[in-house]
């Protein structure tokens, strides 16, 4: 078997904005397996600035990886332990080399378009009217759960958002969940969220930065709405450090990230402690191309979480490659007919 890694600059369809500031352009890199005349793909999803692997020897290690995938799977794995999107990517590859199909990893009720899965509506931060129309736009689209990034703009305009979902909307119409990427002052956060909280909505992600572990676990206990954590869940490797900052916070929910937390495999320790600690789940892309997301989706199907799940990414870059997965009235559906138009030759 021998291995090639590729850059690929994915371009938003227009600026996407969060509380880290606006991206206009994802960096992604595959890694492109082949033997006896197969090939397979791997997506590394890499987030700068966001992404623990994030470092100046990512190259390297892509490089490394190449050269040594022949050590298999379960050892690149292990030697990969501080480049979670490196383990996703050689995941993936090494799925998709040992398939018929290199883009059908997991068939299921899904992959045969039989059933689909709930989404939420991803609504991106802007300015007052962009958030509006979008909360518009999902709305009418059939969107049973709302997603609105919070903590860039005016912190009364975003209630004024929130508002105007819930003018129309029960909470029993549509769930609201909000991410705040971790934009609010610890010593302000609880003023917010007892705000917040008259909008009735599900859960909010990452409230405060990460690494306040304290102040995340007083906040989990007093906050009049569920916590979320996401980006608290990055860079922690270890099986038993994992355990123990659950156990230590004890939030309602935790979100994953597979490109961010080790693949598969690294999502699979998670979902485990969490059930093992009554704490609710479930799984978010991570602007990953439609090679990712299509790798997510078909593993998150065969979870059997009923929770809408944060995967309806793919629309948002000019350059994607048409895949299956498609969105209908709020659910992610695979339609078997659709041919992908990805080429090997990067």
């Amino acid at each position: 078997m021998k291995a090639t890694y590729h850059k690929y600059i994915l371009n938003f369809k227009r600026p996407s904005g969060t509380s880290r500031g606006v991206m206009n352009t994802k960096e992604t890199w595959f890694i492109i397996v082949e033997q006896d005349g197969k090939k397979g793909i791997g997506e590394c999803g890499i987030l700068r600035g966001l992404s623990i692997d994030d470092r100046l020897d990512y190259e390297e290690k892509l490089q490394w990886t190449c050269s040594n995938i022949h050590l298999g799977k379960d050892l690149l794995w292990e030697a990969l332990a501080e480049f979670p999107s490196i383990q996703f990517g050689v995941e993936m590859a090494f799925l998709s080399i040992a398939s018929e199909n290199p883009f059908l990893l997991f068939p299921s009720e899904f992959t045969k378009g039989e059933n689909s899965m709930e989404i939420n509506g991803l609504v991106w931060m802007g300015n007052e009217a962009f958030m509006k129309q979008q909360i518009e736009d999902k709305l009418a689209e059939g969107f049973r759960c709302i997603k609105l990034k919070i903590g860039a703009i005016d912190f009364d305009l975003e209630l004024q958002l929130l508002r105007f979902i819930r003018h129309h909307f029960t909470p029993e119409q549509v769930e609201i969940r909000v991410d705040a990427n971790g934009a609010f002052n610890s010593d302000l956060a609880l003023d917010k969220l007892n705000q917040l909280s008259e909008f009735q909505l599900h859960s909010i992600e990452q409230p405060i930065a990460k690494n306040q572990a304290d102040t995340m676990a007083e906040l989990c206990k007093v906050s009049p709405f569920p916590i979320a954590l996401d980006e608290e869940l990055i860079g922690v490797f270890n099986q038993e450090e994992k355990e123990k900052l659950l156990l230590k916070i004890k939030p309602k929910y935790i979100i994953l990230k597979p490109s961010f937390i080790g693949g598969f495999k690294g999502t699979q320790q998670w979902i485990s402690l969490a059930e093992k600690n009554n704490i609710g789940w479930w799984i978010t892309s991570a602007l990953e191309s439609n090679i990712g997301l299509n790798a997510i989706a078909q593993w998150t199907f065969l979870q059997h979480n009923l929770m809408p799940q944060g995967l309806g990414t793919g629309g948002l870059y000019t350059n994607n490659f048409d895949c299956p997965l498609t969105v209908s009235k709020g659910k992610l559906w695979y339609d078997p007919e659709v041919k992908w138009d990805f080429k090997f030759d990067l």
